[in-house]
């Protein structure tokens, strides 16, 4: 019994010389990791304020040879030609155009996709189409800008409306609401799956059939989540830059309709920022200014969707 309680008693010290250095380890795990966490974060945020800082100093170089009244009202762009013209009317039309009519192909269709792998479809299939639909989404742009020219507007615009040019707006709006489309399908699908199942049963024991629970039980449940990912797949299409530049044209154009050959702003960047101009020049500083105008255009579209969110939020116990 001497031995045991001797035993015990250097087990117990022990014990007691290893907690606190224990404790410090761990302490100093925990710390850095902290660190690590805290220097990520800090990467990130000092990345977005040097591309701020960046787009503002050349834009308040551009607004000070250009007047902004001249920039927001007149319809032309021709900044390489003579006599010079600073509308953004045509480019931020362009760009409207392409997004509008992309919205109108992936906004339906990824809807209605995320309604079937979320209420109709087995798991088995569920399982199948989410790797397809992200499969989609890896495809690399200037792919799809290539299939846009050559397969789109060739074989389908042109033969649907004959006499357009090969360069076009509908070809453009078409593949880039293709590209967008698992965007809207797999964050409409993540808000559905977030329901609670006791709202669908509860709607299905008082009679309701499945299209009823999925339309006006789970899709209005889910709304908030569904609208924020419609605004980021917009945002994502208004940012496309190869399948617009290689599809929709290079031609600085006013106009709604989608036949028409149209440049958006993120084409004109790439045309400006490939070419021979030179840098400090006003030319050169005209892609901050459209740079500058297509971050506040998306900065508001993301404030809209944390609005919405929150608007709409629901939270289930």
């Amino acid at each position: 019994m001497a031995v045991r309680a001797t035993e015990a008693q250097t087990s117990v010290s022990r014990i007691r010389r290893r907690g606190p250095l224990e404790a410090r380890l761990r302490h100093g795990r925990e710390a850095a990791v902290h660190g690590a966490l805290f220097l990520c974060a800090f990467v990130s945020v000092f990345t977005t304020l040097a591309i701020i800082a960046t787009l503002l100093e050349e834009t308040v170089g551009f607004f000070r040879e250009v007047s902004i009244v001249d920039f927001l009202t007149d319809t032309k762009w021709t900044p390489q030609f003579k006599p010079q013209h600073f509308g953004i009317l045509s480019l931020l039309a362009g760009t409207l155009l392409v997004a509008i009519g992309a919205a109108a192909v992936a906004l339906p269709v990824g809807l209605l996709t995320a309604i079937f792998l979320s209420e109709y479809a087995p798991s088995w299939l569920r399982s199948v189409v989410k790797p397809v639909l992200e499969v989609l989404a890896g495809i690399p742009t200037v792919v799809l800008g290539f299939f846009a020219l050559t397969f789109v507007s060739e074989d389908v615009i042109q033969v649907l409306f004959p006499g357009t040019k090969i360069f076009n707006a509908a070809s453009a709006a078409i593949v880039v609401g293709i590209m967008i489309i698992p965007m809207v399908a797999s964050l409409s699908e993540d808000a559905m799956a977030a329901v609670p199942y006791s709202l669908r049963e509860g709607a299905y024991a008082l009679g309701s059939t499945r299209y009823e629970v999925a339309l006006r039980v789970v899709v209005p449940a889910a709304l908030s989540g569904i609208v924020a990912s419609f605004i980021l797949a917009i945002s994502r299409a208004i940012g496309e830059t190869m399948i617009v530049t290689l599809a929709a044209g290079a031609t600085p154009n006013l106009t709604w309709d989608p036949l028409q050959s149209v440049q958006t702003m993120t084409a004109y960047i790439v045309q400006v920022s490939l070419g021979d101009t030179p840098q400090g020049s006003l030319e050169f500083r005209t892609i901050f200014a459209v740079g500058m105008t297509l971050f506040l255009m998306t900065l508001a579209m993301n404030i809209a969707s944390q609005y919405l969110l929150q608007r709409f939020r629901e939270v289930y116990e």
